[in-house]
Formats: structure tokens, sequence, C-alpha cells
């Protein structure tokens, strides 16, 4: 329902609210979610989109090309919201097949989609044991069962991707899913990353991928994202596909 997207500070935060306005992006204004400092915004599509400060330590790597100052640039993924019809299925998935944490609750104005007359409560599960890890770490679940499923479609989201670190822990995942009897895509092979794809039972689509072999497997990490690389079994369709892109 919501991509969060990380920043550190409240300046960045009033940074890019200047940018969405000279650019003509739609956006909210900067507001208190769930205890983070947070400033919703909207693609071209209709795509929900936020901006969260979060502090918290994670990895970072400048993109010295960029026309965003490294201060303001965007740390990374997270916190995701997900809207189900209820929240019993979803969390027992969450906890007891992927090992989340149910961490708290906060209440939600308006709902996932602005609609509600009335806050929707949100709970939130975080990844990995120990220490907070911050927004990265987080899945916020919304119990809907007034709203409609949604349709795909422009300004939707296709699925949520966890990442695993090793084929070994990759492997460990499809074993444990079969274990389940729990209905999968069964080991996938995106040259780029190795992919395993099921559904939980609010009819959202995860994805467990692998870090690795990594989007340097075909061209240096120095200039990734300066032409259009694909995998190998899409390269005879390279012609369809440049035709069909928009200029960035």
């Amino acid at each position: 329902a919501r991509t969060g997207l990380r920043v550190t500070s409240e300046e960045s935060l009033s940074w890019w609210a200047g940018r969405f306005a000279e650019l003509g992006v739609a956006h909210g204004g900067v507001a208190l979610r769930d205890g983070r400092t947070t400033l919703d915004f909207e693609d071209e599509e209709g795509q929900r989109l936020s901006l969260v400060v979060d502090a918290s330590p994670a990895e970072f790597s400048p993109w010295q090309g960029s026309r965003v100052p490294r201060e303001h640039q965007i740390r990374g993924l997270g916190p995701i919201l997900l809207s189900v019809p209820h929240l019993e299925p979803t969390e027992q998935v969450l906890t007891n097949v992927l090992g989340m944490r149910r961490l708290r609750e906060y209440l939600l104005p308006g709902g996932s989609d602005g609609s509600s007359a009335q806050p929707v409560m949100v709970v939130v599960f975080a990844m990995g044991a120990g220490a907070d890890g911050g927004a990265a770490t987080e899945l916020h679940v919304a119990a809907e069962p007034s709203l409609p499923p949604a349709s795909p479609g422009a300004g939707g989201v296709h699925h949520v991707a966890f990442r695993t670190p090793t084929l070994e822990a990759y492997q460990g995942w499809v074993e444990r899913l079969k274990a389940l009897r729990i209905p999968s895509s069964g080991p996938v092979d995106r040259f780029y990353f190795r992919s395993l794809y099921f559904r939980e039972p609010g009819g959202i689509l995860f994805e467990i991928a692998t870090d690795g072999p990594g989007f340097d497997a075909d061209e240096p990490l120095a200039h990734l994202g300066e032409r259009l690389a694909l995998p190998p079994f899409l390269e005879p369709r390279r012609a369809q596909i440049e035709a069909g892109l928009q200029p960035l």
C-alpha cells in the first residue's frame, strides 16, 4: 500500500519537499507517523511512497553522479506498509514461517489509502533478532476488511522482496516452505540473483532473493545504470524491450 524510502534528517525532508514542489510531484506535508518524521508523495502513476527519517546505522553507498546532495540521498527501502483483509493469518506467516517479531502498534489516520473515516490500526513486525535495526527491517501491516482486493496495473506493487545472504540460506528457505507445505514457485534463476516466490494468506506475493551474484555480474560496479543491462535470457528481446521504455 505504501513504500518507504529512508533519509537521515528532517532537513532532508525539507529539501525533498522543495524539490517536489519545483518538479510538480504530488506530495503531502511533513508529519509524524509511528514516531518518525515522514513525507508522503506519489509518482505519476499514483504509486504511494514516503520519505522516512531514520538515523539507524545501515548500509549506504552514495551515488557520486547524483544531482541530489550526498546528505539528502535516499539510504534504502523501508518500512513497507501492507494492507490485508485480516491480520491473524498474515501474522502467523510473518512470525511462525518467516521468523519476524511483533514490535508495536500505531493508528494510521485515513487508513492505507486515505479513504477511511476512522484511524486504522497498524501492527509493526521486524526482521532479525536482537537490537532494533530501524525502519530498514520493518514490515507494517494494516487489517482493512472493507477495502476491495487490489488489481494489477499502473501505480501498484507486484511483490515484496526479502533478502537472504547466501545460496545455502536460500536453499534452506526452499526446503522450509516445502516442509511446511506452503505452495511456492520453487527456485527461480534471475541471473543477478536467485528467487523464491509464495503468497501469504492475505494474497500478497512475497519473494525471498539472494544478494548474489549481484548486479555487477555483467558490468562494472562503478558504471551500473549507465546503460540497459539485460540478463542473457532477455537479451534476444532487447529491441522489443527498449521500444517500450520511457526516457528517464
